[in-house]
């Protein structure tokens, strides 16, 4: 009869419900928990550090994205100036927003504060993150992790950066998890960064050092490459108004 089909149906597709929340629980564990504790136990001093903190890491001690710029002003100086340009401060990444990522890229919604994973500097995460979106998608977006240094210049703070120029959601190479993937010019987000702030008045200088990084090009913990000229520009921005 027509209602023993549609009961039929009904439960089949209950159990194919059922069937994906189990999966997905299981691909939680496995890329969130399971992967992220093995790298943990298996990996020591991974080769590509040599250049020491040129570098930052991931959470399982793997090389993450190269630095590639550093702020010299107070957290007001650098949160304004970013604000500025336009930048927006980005939240931090769980398993519930790399969801929310995932279904965001398919229906091409903007998420001005869409979430970013961890890195490490100084053995500890990114003190702040900054982000300004690409069109409607959060698959695309510049992006730049800042890290407080414990050296100081003209005696005010320092902050390492990160800037990199997020090209595509994706499952990444290493852990499986949900990732932004970069692209491997990771020079012109630098560049990019720089010239905002310049054109916002918001640098009083700029000294750039040579041969900062030594290590040119690299994979970062998603797999993806990267490369650099290797110069880093030391900005010094405009004071805050107390």
């Amino acid at each position: 009869t027509m209602n023993t089909e549609n009961s039929r149906q009904r439960s089949k597709t209950l159990k194919w419900v059922k069937f994906g929340f189990v999966a997905l629980a299981i691909y939680g564990l496995v890329a969130y928990i399971g992967i992220p504790q093995m790298e943990r136990i298996k990996v020591r001093r991974h080769p590509d550090l040599q250049a020491g903190e040129h570098l930052t890491q991931t959470g399982t001690g793997i090389p993450g994205d190269p630095l590639n710029l550093a702020l010299s002003g107070s957290e007001a100086d650098v949160v304004n100036a970013l604000l500025a340009v336009g930048w927006k401060p980005a939240t931090a990444l769980s398993f519930a927003s790399s969801v929310r990522i995932a279904v965001d890229t398919v229906i091409d919604k903007p998420d001005p504060n869409a979430p970013v994973s961890s890195l490490y500097l100084y053995g500890r995460k990114e003190d702040l993150a900054f982000e300004k979106p690409i069109g409607n998608s959060p698959k695309e977006r510049h992006h730049v992790r800042l890290w407080l240094s414990p050296e100081t210049k003209q005696d005010r703070p320092l902050w390492m950066g990160s800037a990199t120029h997020d090209i595509g959601v994706e499952l990444s190479r290493t852990t499986g998890q949900v990732t932004h993937h970069i692209a491997p010019d990771v020079d012109a987000e630098r560049d990019l960064l720089l010239a905002e702030l310049t054109s916002a008045k918001e640098v009083q200088c700029v000294r750039w050092i040579d041969g900062y990084q030594t290590v040119l090009q690299g994979k970062n913990g998603g797999g993806d490459p990267w490369r650099t000229d290797g110069r880093l520009p030391v900005i010094s921005l405009v004071q805050s108004v107390p």
